[in-house]
């Protein structure tokens, strides 16, 4: 995991969709977050110990050598209990965007330089399987300056949140953690299906918190201790 150090940043974008406005101080305490998208071979660890069903897509992840890739059709339910299966939590929308953007307001997880088939697995119009994707870690110049790979592209990943789009015009400024009702779920970071607009670190997405989708999987988040965000 990559310690993700306190800070205050502006949250949101003037640039993007309704929903990423307006900007707003937001600041979060420090936490730490797995710097990879959790992966087909992390995730059949868990299946195998709780004994549960797979999910959605799971025999094409089981097909060929896609241990490394990250999981797909995993509804909030499942990404939440995983977290918990390993000590950790799902990270707040706040915090994901953090990471993701840092104190400095980056456009994309690197930076303001527009992405490349070297920055993120991103603008793929169909889906072939889990050869769509690309191993966790492999974008090195995607990654954040705390060393977080693919927050932009490869998959959409849930977040604790629910989603309103009218969030950011009365959340609060300290470790907001998204609305106290509400059928929806957050995702961020876009993904291989996604266009360089869609995976900005500002752009936001809800989903009903049982979608299965081929394009969403997750990663989690733990607090850190007071002394670790010095």
């Amino acid at each position: 995991m990559a310690l993700i150090p306190a800070g205050e940043f502006a949250m949101g974008s003037d640039r993007g969709q309704d929903d990423e406005q307006p900007v707003h101080r937001v600041s979060v305490k420090a936490f730490y977050l797995d710097a990879q998208e959790v992966t087909v071979s992390r995730f059949a660890e868990f299946l195998a110990a709780q004994k549960l069903e797979p999910p959605f897509k799971w025999n094409e992840a089981t097909s060929g050598s896609h241990e490394n890739k990250p999981v797909v059709g995993v509804n909030w339910y499942d990404a939440r209990d995983y977290c918990r299966w390993v000590g950790k939590r799902l990270p707040t929308e706040a915090e994901w965007e953090l990471a993701a953007r840092g104190t400095d307001g980056r456009i994309y997880p690197w930076g303001n330089a527009h992405p490349t088939k070297g920055h993120a697995n991103a603008g793929q119009s169909k889906w072939r399987g889990y050869d769509t994707l690309t191993n966790v870690g492999q974008f090195e110049l995607g990654k954040t300056p705390n060393g977080v790979y693919d927050l932009a592209g490869n998959l959409w990943e849930w977040v604790a949140d629910r989603y309103d789009a009218t969030y950011y015009q009365f959340s609060p400024r300290e470790n907001p953690s998204g609305p106290s009702s509400g059928p929806l779920r957050a995702l961020r970071g876009g993904a291989w299906n996604n266009d360089a607009k869609a995976i900005r670190s500002a752009n936001r997405a809800g989903y009903a918190p049982d979608a299965r989708r081929n394009d969403v999987g997750f990663r989690c988040a733990k607090d850190a201790a007071p002394s670790d965000g010095r």
